[in-house]
């Protein structure tokens, strides 16, 4: 999301007092940019937690947005900015590392805040791997981690709609990775989550060696795999 469509966003989900309070912030920030640290942890409770859309659970949140435009108030580039949010994400709760992950697509740091997804996508928690595939990975995360990723989603249960470059990047190494792991979970009995269908759709010659075609592959939204069959 755009700095724009974030701030329309925010003004039908934010109180008055909250978006008097961000308004502050940012003139803070833009000021100071020392003041963040301080700032940062503080905007759930000032601004709003709750869904900033819809109830996506893997969306953005009042929080994220809020943080994501704080960030972007900040005079900064280069290192320097890389070390403050830098900072950021590894001193903050699971919330701010998210809104560091979310707000990365509008801040001036191109390759160098990809440690920062690749240690997210790390970690079991959802919410943070569906941040680090955000637009930040679709443009800059290199091609087998990206894919990587893309499995960890689809094994942990998070909807692909969730990642808004995945058509874009999609390869047909990806599109073998997704029919083996279809064909697996058939051979078991299992359902295939049907939110693969258009990678594989993309790449209809693929074929896994000793299984039938994709086209027998049965889906279903309602069967997913748990995390501990990542």
């Amino acid at each position: 999301m755009t700095p724009d469509q974030l701030r329309t966003a925010l003004e039908e989900r934010m109180t008055e007092q909250g978006a008097k309070w961000l308004a502050g912030a940012r003139a803070s920030v833009a000021a100071d940019p020392g003041v963040v640290r301080g700032l940062f942890p503080l905007v759930g409770r000032r601004c709003g937690r709750g869904p900033l859309e819809a109830a996506d659970p893997h969306g953005w949140t009042v929080d994220d947005a809020a943080r994501a435009l704080l960030l972007a108030a900040l005079p900064l580039t280069g290192t320097a900015l890389l070390e403050e949010i830098g900072e950021l994400y590894r001193t903050g709760d699971a919330a701010e590392r998210r809104a560091v992950l979310r707000a990365l697509p509008l801040l001036p740091v191109g390759d160098g805040a990809l440690p920062l997804v690749r240690d997210a996508l790390r970690t079991n928690d959802t919410r943070l791997v569906a941040a680090a595939l955000g637009d930040y990975a679709t443009d800059h995360l290199d091609a087998d981690t990206y894919r990587q990723g893309v499995l960890k989603c689809v094994f942990t249960g998070i909807p692909l709609a969730a990642l808004p470059g995945l058509l874009r990047r999609a390869d047909a190494e990806l599109a073998r990775m997704m029919a083996a792991f279809a064909h697996e979970r058939t051979a078991a009995g299992r359902a295939v989550p049907d939110d693969i269908g258009p990678v594989l759709a993309l790449f209809p010659d693929v074929a896994v060696p000793g299984h039938r075609d994709l086209e027998a592959v049965p889906t279903a939204t309602t069967d997913r795999p748990s995390p501990r069959e990542a």
